[in-house]
């Protein structure tokens, strides 16, 4: 291939492979054609600094998505539909935050009725023998009693007979309320002892012996019974009262352990005695608590 005028050269190109460099056509000595070499450097230059700007923009897009994948795993799994990432199961409150705490609430025990009726401070229902013994008779487990005389004293000891005068007398006896019940020719009476403490009631209730007796009340239809017979007596007491039951026989017939009758009256009315006490203790607890 000639180089001289007219013929045919190839085109240089810096990025091809074995292409020749152009030299000045119209000198015939050889020399390069420096100016033609700067434009080419400069050209391959401008060409290397657009490639170096487009490659720092892809480099930096592909930081920015690795970045936003970083900060998706951070923030947690989401679920297959895409939906938000689950919230941990517990959080802690801001820094200078306290739960709001709440006084505890207990209601208050329930009262006991049996303090109502051991002392005589608690004690201030009415007290007398319709309240005791209300009614004009008695039904205790299907018997029913037919309600005779009651009677109502502060000298305890004109109500006893026996032992039990002087008993009742040493523990402070204020009043003794005594009422009688009738039922299939049985006669029983029964007497209710009051205190001022429980301490004086048990105490007289421990004191009293077999000849401790309660004198039976006779009237309203109530002809005399256990006068020098041989009766039943029961003696027990509860809070602040004291309580005695004697049954028998008008007539002056004695008692015998065969005659269940006489025993089951006297049982019925001791328990009839405990039930009021009681009763009387409840409904006192029961006032204190609606106040």
């Amino acid at each position: 291939m000639s180089f001289g005028q007219g013929g045919s050269q190839s085109q240089w190109d810096p990025w091809k492979p074995h292409s020749q460099q152009p030299w000045n056509g119209g000198g015939d000595d050889g020399t390069p054609d420096w100016a033609a070499l700067a434009e080419a450097s400069e050209s391959r230059n401008k060409r290397r600094r657009l490639l170096f700007v487009g490659g720092g923009v892809l480099a930096t897009v592909a930081v920015g998505a690795a970045v936003t994948m970083a900060v998706m795993s951070a923030n947690g799994d989401n679920d297959a539909s895409g939906g938000p990432s689950r919230q941990p199961a517990t959080a802690t409150p801001p820094s200078g935050s306290a739960a709001p705490s709440f006084a505890p609430t207990t209601a208050p025990p329930p009262l006991d009725p049996k303090d109502f009726i051991s002392s005589a401070k608690k004690d201030t229902a009415p007290l007398s023998a319709d309240t005791l013994f209300p009614g004009a008779q008695l039904t205790m487990a299907g018997s029913v009693y037919k309600k005779g005389s009651t009677a109502d004293t502060k000298n305890c000891a004109s109500a006893a007979q026996g032992t039990l005068a002087k008993v009742l007398t040493a523990n402070g006896c204020t009043r003794l309320i005594r009422a009688t019940y009738t039922k299939d020719g049985v006669a029983a009476t029964v007497g209710i002892a009051v205190f001022d403490t429980e301490a004086q009631a048990t105490k007289a209730k421990t004191q009293a012996d077999k000849k401790s007796i309660v004198k039976p009340l006779t009237g309203g239809g109530v002809k005399a019974f256990c006068n020098g017979a041989v009766c039943r007596s029961t003696t027990n007491s509860y809070g602040r009262y004291a309580y005695f039951t004697l049954s028998g026989f008008p007539g002056g017939k004695n008692v015998t352990t065969k005659d269940t009758k006489v025993f089951g009256a006297g049982d019925d009315l001791a328990e009839f005695a405990f039930g009021q006490i009681r009763r009387r203790g409840e409904a006192q607890a029961s006032a204190a608590t609606n106040q």
